[in-house]
C-alpha cells in the first residue's frame, strides 16, 4: 500500500511512533506488559478515568482466547488457526495453546501495527507450524489471497477465524465489518469455526458507562471505537450456528468455574461466541 494510500486509510497502522498511540501497544499495556511507550500507558490512564474496570476488557478478552483455543483443538477435530489482529506476542498465544493439545495444529497470524510486525515473526514463528504475515484484517481479500495463507492453510479442511477484540475498532465506510466478515466465512470451508468478540451498547443498563468510554477512546490517541447491540454483533456470525451459550458476555462464555462475584462493568460489556459453519 502507498504512503498516500495510507494515510487516506483510517484503518491504517500507526507504525513505531512513540508519540501516538497504537491499539496493541495499548493493549499489551492493558494486560501489563512492556511493548508500549507513554502515550499509550497515558490513554490506559484516560479510558481508566472513564471506566475504571477497563482493564478487564483485555484480561476477559485473552482469557476467552484461550478457552476458545482449548474447546476447538480438544472438541471440534479442527487443526488449522487464522487469527486475525493478533496483536503483541504474549503469554498463552493460539499456537501454543492449540499446540499443547494437538502438536499438529498450524496457525498463522495476521496483524499489521508496526510493533506486532516487528515481534511478531520472532516470537510467534516458534516453529514450521506457525507463520505471522502482515496484513489489513479489514481487507478480507488481501489476506485470503495471500500466498502463506493459501500454501500455509489446507483450505480443503475446516479452519478456525479468529477476530478478537478487532471489529470495533474499524473506521470508516470501506469493508464495513459485517461485509469483512461475510467475505471471511463465504471462504471457509464447510465445518469451520469463527470466534469473535466485541464490545458491546447495552441498549439501557450500563449505557452511560459505555458513551464514557467511547467518547475517551474518540478524544484520544486510538481515534475512536465503535460498540455494538446485541444484535448487530450477531448479525456478524453471518448466519453461522452459534454454539451455546451463544453470544454472551465474555465471562459467561464456558467459564473455568462457578462465579463467585458479580460481573463488573467492563465484563459487562464486552460480547463474544464462537459458531460453525454448517
Amino acid at each position: 500500500m502507498s504512503s498516500d494510500a495510507m494515510q487516506q486509510d483510517p484503518n491504517a497502522p500507526v507504525g513505531i511512533d512513540p508519540n501516538r498511540a497504537s491499539v496493541a501497544r495499548v493493549y499489551d499495556a492493558l494486560l501489563g506488559g512492556k511493548d508500549n511507550y507513554e502515550v499509550d500507558r497515558q490513554v490506559v490512564r484516560e479510558l481508566t478515568a472513564a471506566m475504571p474496570d477497563v482493564v478487564d476488557l483485555a484480561v476477559e478478552n485473552r482469557a476467552f482466547l484461550i478457552r476458545v483455543c482449548r474447546f476447538i483443538a480438544s472438541q471440534t477435530g479442527v487443526l488449522q488457526y487464522l487469527d486475525c489482529g493478533s496483536g503483541l506476542p504474549t503469554a498463552e498465544n493460539t499456537h501454543q495453546v492449540v499446540q499443547r493439545i494437538r502438536p499438529e495444529s498450524r496457525v498463522v497470524y495476521v496483524d499489521n501495527d508496526e510493533l506486532v510486525v516487528a515481534h511478531g515473526r520472532a516470537l510467534l514463528e516458534e516453529n514450521d507450524l506457525t507463520r505471522f504475515i502482515e496484513g489489513d484484517i479489514f481487507d478480507p481479500r488481501s489476506i485470503l489471497d495471500d500466498e502463506t495463507v493459501r500454501g500455509h492453510l489446507d483450505w480443503s479442511e475446516p479452519i478456525a477465524l479468529f477476530q478478537m477484540a478487532t471489529l470495533h475498532h474499524h473506521k470508516g465506510e470501506r469493508h464495513r465489518p459485517a461485509e469483512v466478515m461475510h467475505e471471511y466465512i463465504e471462504a471457509l470451508p464447510s465445518g469451520s469455526f469463527v470466534a469473535l468478540t466485541h464490545i458491546l451498547d447495552p441498549e439501557g443498563e450500563d449505557t452511560e458507562a459505555m458513551r464514557n468510554l467511547e467518547e475517551a477512546v474518540r478524544n484520544g490517541s486510538l481515534g475512536g471505537a465503535t460498540a455494538r447491540t446485541r444484535a448487530e454483533i450477531a448479525e456478524l456470525f453471518d448466519n453461522l450456528e452459534l454454539v451455546p451459550p451463544g453470544l454472551v458476555e465474555l465471562v459467561n462464555w464456558w467459564p473455568d468455574g462457578p462465579r463467585l462475584r458479580p460481573l463488573n462493568t467492563a465484563q459487562r460489556l464486552f460480547a463474544g461466541g464462537v459458531a460453525r459453519k454448517l
